[in-house]
């Protein structure tokens, strides 16, 4: 489970930042008093427009960022004060894969192994069960650098499952990717949540949303502006599509 009580988060601006934007404020707010929970064996959906906060909220929950304000628990472990032992119970992928580019699959999935103090036979049950489900044994002693895009995507999922974490956070994890790629990573979000796991993702691809989500939160200029389940928000739209409803929810101001 993923607890999130009312976490606020601002940034400080550079002169450069501040002249180019034309803003006189030394601080961008990014995430004001947000709270939400996410329970296990459900898919909870982070929808926004880009640079809504979606991004800085799963950072903090990941523990890669620390709010200014308010708390998260991960498996009952508070982000700053335990922030190892979430660590421990979390897998989180990006769409940015931030891979090893002189290292193989096989080196990359065994070093992240280690970090995580997997034993020898475990790591190879698990490795050999990934890397067949993602068709990976095919370039698994290919040089990161020579591989396609697809295929680092898939080297970060093995990455990201490595340690069968009981919380897995997915942060817009099919940008730019092709479709066979992007099938494979909306399986592994419903296989993660077929096995009991709590799965966070965020999204601005509608239908992403409409697969996926159990529960829904929309934020937008760091705030959330909607909460609850998707079922709910569906029974209750005022719009004919998903697309012109969110529009609708945040003020039409994209």
């Amino acid at each position: 489970m993923i607890e999130v009580n009312s976490i606020s988060k601002k940034f400080k601006l550079s002169k450069k930042q501040r002249r180019e934007s034309g803003k006189k404020q030394k601080f961008i707010q990014s995430v004001k008093d947000v709270s939400f929970k996410c329970r296990q064996g459900r898919v909870f959906t982070l929808l926004g427009p880009n640079g809504a906060g979606k991004t800085t909220i799963l950072r903090m929950i990941a523990t890669m960022l620390k709010p200014d304000s308010g708390t998260i628990k991960v498996e009952g472990f508070d982000t700053v004060k335990q922030a190892g032992k979430v660590r421990e119970n979390i897998g989180f992928l990006t769409g940015s894969t931030g891979l090893y580019a002189r290292l193989t699959p096989d080196e990359i999935i065994k070093y992240y192994a280690d970090l995580y103090g997997l034993e020898n036979k475990y790591f190879k049950e698990r490795k050999d069960s990934i890397f067949k489900s993602l068709g990976i044994d095919e370039f698994s002693k290919r040089r990161i650098g020579k591989l396609s895009s697809g295929m680092k995507q898939k080297v970060s999922i093995a990455r990201t499952l490595i340690h069968n974490p009981n919380v897995v956070i997915f942060d817009e994890p099919t940008v730019g990717l092709d479709v066979i790629t992007s099938r494979n990573i909306i399986k592994l979000i419903r296989d993660c949540k077929e096995e009991g796991k709590t799965v966070i993702f965020s999204t601005h691809i509608m239908g992403e949303v409409n697969m996926l989500s159990d529960d829904l939160a929309i934020i937008h200029e760091g705030e959330m502006v909607y909460l609850g389940t998707f079922s709910k928000f569906k029974s209750e739209m005022k719009e004919k599509t998903l697309e012109d409803e969110f529009v609708r929810i945040i003020g039409g101001n994209l």
